[in-house]
């Protein structure tokens, strides 16, 4: 058994199995990779309890966290209850400040509460609200990606996005973003790895430059 091994846990976005990372392709000399799922949570349950029940399924010590969108979310919150090698999040916020004005609106407002949710089932709505991408013809490839369609879910997710507050960020998060990402516009996003024309589903249509681009990330 090799004890250099970096173990790497991924965790997706709003809605999305852990199939967005099937293209995601480490050294297996230097990196072991675990996928991570959503489970419903119970409509209660707060977002740093749920970040604590995820923990328990983090087996190694010292490993590195993952998380694209909401999932970035989730995993620097998990940070608060294990000790983490290092946090990299992909085409999410890293600070309240960071949320673009129509979510801060419906934090205000409580408009996100009136959102058709009951579509879940549309597969078109979903990869809208989950993806930030209305384009029909991917449609087809994210009714893959897309794993869990209960509205008690959604609405839950979208409370705890436009509700999270952080001010500070960890000192160990690395955030990488596209350019492109309609859901959080880079306008907002500070201190970031720049990925040029990526988009908020980069993680699966530019894995080549994750791929290329993580082992370093990780290890420096």
């Amino acid at each position: 058994m090799n004890d250099n091994i970096i173990h790497v846990y991924c965790m997706p976005g709003m809605a999305a199995s852990a199939a967005i990372f099937e293209y995601i392709k480490l050294p297996d000399t230097q990196f072991r990779l675990y996928f991570l799922e959503w489970e419903i949570p119970a409509p209660d349950c707060t977002f740093s309890n749920y970040a604590k029940n995820m923990c328990k399924k983090i087996t190694h010590e010292n490993s590195v966290l993952l998380g694209v969108s909401l999932g970035g979310l989730l995993v620097q919150e998990m940070s608060k209850f294990i000790e983490v090698r290092k946090i990299i999040i992909v085409s999410s916020i890293k600070l309240t400040k960071e949320l673009p004005g129509k979510m801060n609106f419906a934090r205000l407002t409580g408009v996100h509460k009136i959102l058709p949710t009951s579509l879940v089932n549309n597969v078109e709505f979903l990869a809208k609200y989950a993806f930030g991408d209305p384009v029909v013809k991917r449609l087809d490839l994210y009714k893959r990606y897309l794993s869990i369609r209960d509205k008690t879910y959604i609405d839950w997710c979208i409370d705890k996005m436009v509700h999270w507050k952080q001010d500070i960020v960890p000192d160990n998060v690395v955030h990488i973003h596209g350019d492109k990402d309609m859901v959080f516009p880079i306008a907002k996003i500070q201190d970031c790895i720049k990925v040029v024309n990526g988009t908020h589903t980069m993680i699966i249509h530019r894995a080549k430059w994750f791929n290329e681009n993580l082992p370093t990330i990780i290890l420096e």
